[in-house]
């Protein structure tokens, strides 16, 4: 039993250090590195993601802070009803994740 009390111990701490190595980034925070040239602008991220799904349309955005890593999440929603889901590295632009959402 002591032993099970220790593995899920072990397991919350590193669920929780995991959590918080990820931050949501609010608007005048996303602006102000736009501005410094730190991330991109955000049509020119939406482009790139919309360049991967011609014709869909962009549902929800955020900005976060991973791992010292800005990331654009995008949630798209294509001309036959499927959802997408869209991570980019928001100072390249590049497309880190791009998979049809369940």
């Amino acid at each position: 039993m002591k032993n099970l009390t220790v593995l899920f111990t072990a397991a919350t701490l590193a669920l929780g250090a995991n959590l918080a190595m990820a931050r949501d980034l609010g608007p005048d925070e996303a602006l102000k590195l736009r501005d410094a040239g730190t991330i991109q602008s955000f049509e020119k991220l939406n482009e790139a993601a919309l360049a991967k799904h011609p014709g869909a349309t962009i549902e929800e955005t955020e900005l976060e802070e991973e791992y010292g890593r800005y990331i654009y999440q995008l949630e798209l929603r294509d001309n036959k009803g499927v959802q997408w889901d869209l991570e980019l590295d928001a100072k390249t632009g590049e497309i880190l994740k791009n998979h049809q959402d369940d």
